[in-house]
């Protein structure tokens, strides 16, 4: 699997993290706003340790396609794939997250638009999904101007500071493994 850097624009690429990044993840990472929208893999307060960890592949397996979003030579968000195993070998995973001085700017969505048909074409994928928390409007929006389809709501699925929230699904699917085309089977 490829392993290196991934050109999104002149100024942004997706690559592997690096334990240098640690002090931009932080600074980055550490903000409630960036955290509200993520698993609670992504603390809050996003602490020098916790960044020291989740470089360590503690948090994620880092085996796994999951690349530091750089932005202008810093690492500023990031974004990844979680492979299903066995009878769900074919689907994965994936989400990212963005540091909020990068937001509002559609970046995320040039983003996810060379990252998701690179993980479908990479891991040979059938199917990518991805769950976003009700509130979550602007992640609902990169999903769905990249060609993701909004397949239900999962009611009161996740408990998120202590408040109930729903889970949006979306996935992208493709019925042919060979080609770069992407056609939707739902």
């Amino acid at each position: 699997m490829q392993r290196h850097p991934i050109d999104i624009a002149d100024n942004i690429r997706l690559r592997p993290w690096r334990i240098e990044d640690l002090d931009a993840l932080v600074r980055h990472a550490d903000d409630a706003q960036v955290s509200r929208g993520v698993s609670d893999r992504f603390p809050s307060p996003y602490t020098r340790a916790d960044g020291e960890s989740f470089l360590a592949g503690r948090v994620i397996d880092l085996e796994h396609p999951v690349f530091a979003i750089e932005i202008d030579g810093e690492a500023s968000g990031g974004i990844g794939v979680h492979p299903g195993r066995g009878e769900r070998r074919a689907s994965a995973e994936f989400g990212y997250w963005l540091g909020r001085a990068w937001w509002g700017r559609g970046l995320m969505t040039r983003i996810v638009g060379v990252f998701a048909p690179w993980a479908m074409r990479e891991l040979r994928l059938h199917r990518l999904q991805a769950g976003v928390l009700d509130f979550n409007i602007g992640s609902a929006r990169v999903l769905l101007k990249n060609g993701f389809v909004e397949e239900g709501t999962q009611r009161c699925a996740v408990l998120k500071r202590e408040r109930l929230h729903d889970l949006r699904i979306f996935a992208k699917t493709r019925t042919r493994l060979d080609g770069e085309e992407v056609a939707d089977a739902s």
